[in-house]
């Protein structure tokens, strides 16, 4: 398994390779998961603390529960009864984790680019970004990879639309880095104050109409409006936009008949998407994303915990190899 990172921050940094790898891994645990027979020695003796300086529960709850099936011992800590709600830096936050020495430090916070300023401050540590602003949340688009490949046998040469509040959404990033790595034609489809400036240079077609955006795609990602991070008059009323934007049958079945229909939770039912088509369960993989959010995080743990073990080594060696020298000189 050829999987070199110190960190997962993003999907930027990782190639296709290393995507391969981490979905074939993910692939076993998912299997191992539905067996009952978990490998719970894989991180024994290793310590994961999850820092969510932002709410989410299914997220935090696929880490944790990820965790403790590879064998890790788990820690929660509430940030928002933290010091840092009493006016910690993000700094003074990383010295406090040096000094308890974690090896797996799983971090969600709404600042874009705060879990690469934790990653360069702690030390022999792996950290996990489980999203952060509107920068990347990567876990999640290797869930929905891992997902779309189980689903339609391969994840390369798909029509993939990914529809609704692209310009807020970090989810969209992470998968239009992933899949486009993966050589997937992408369409993204929503109202004009929805699509940031130029996201048209990152490799895909953009619509607003609905019906002609579906037309013919393998894969329908619908995303939440994303409302705590809006401050302004992004669409008219819900009503408004579930009757342009929200994904029902008479939209659907502009699709292939057998695409595949997404959303990365929580759903707005009616606004985003109609609760028939979330339930069908002939065409929503709605409730496998979730079943592989923790086969992809225990997969991703496991490899970068690998690689921190392999640098440990490393490191022991060094030291020994200069204490030989100072001992024969």
């Amino acid at each position: 398994m050829s999987f070199g990172a110190a960190h997962l921050l993003g999907i930027e940094t990782l190639s296709p390779e290393d995507i391969v790898t981490l979905l074939d891994l993910a692939d076993t645990h998912a299997e191992s998961n539905r067996a009952g027979h978990p490998p719970r020695d894989v991180l024994a003796g290793l310590t994961q603390i999850n820092m969510f300086f932002e709410n989410s529960t299914r997220t935090q709850a696929s880490f944790e529960l990820a965790g403790k099936r590879l064998g890790a011992d788990v820690m929660n800590m509430a940030m928002a009864r933290s010091s840092v709600a009493k006016g910690e830096t993000l700094i003074d936050t990383a010295l406090t984790l040096n000094a308890m020495r974690p090896d797996l430090l799983v971090v969600r916070h709404h600042a874009s680019g705060a879990v690469d300023l934790l990653a360069q401050k702690v030390q022999d540590c792996a950290v996990l970004n489980a999203g952060d602003g509107r920068h990347e949340h990567p876990t999640q688009a290797l869930l929905d990879a891992l997902t779309i490949r189980r689903a339609r046998g391969r994840l390369h040469r798909l029509s993939i639309a990914i529809c609704g509040d692209i310009a807020h959404s970090r989810v969209a990033r992470s998968n239009l880095l992933l899949l486009g790595k993966m050589g997937n034609r992408l369409r993204l489809i929503g109202p004009p104050t929805l699509l940031p400036p130029g996201i048209a240079d990152m490799g895909c077609e953009v619509f607003h109409d609905m019906n002609e955006g579906l037309a013919g795609v393998d894969v329908v990602m619908m995303l939440r409006l994303q409302k705590e991070r809006m401050d302004g008059g992004f669409i008219p009323s819900e009503r408004e936009y579930f009757h342009l934007y929200g994904l029902d049958a008479a939209k659907l079945a502009h699709a292939k008949p057998d695409a595949i229909v997404m959303h990365p939770g929580p759903m707005n039912r009616g606004v985003e998407i109609d609760g028939t088509i979330a339930d069908d369960i002939n065409r929503s993989v709605i409730q496998t994303q979730v079943e592989m959010g923790v086969a992809v995080r225990m997969a991703a743990m496991e490899l970068l915990a690998a690689n921190l073990r392999a640098r440990r080594v490393e490191g022991d060696s060094r030291v020994g190899r200069a204490a030989t020298e100072v001992r024969d000189a």
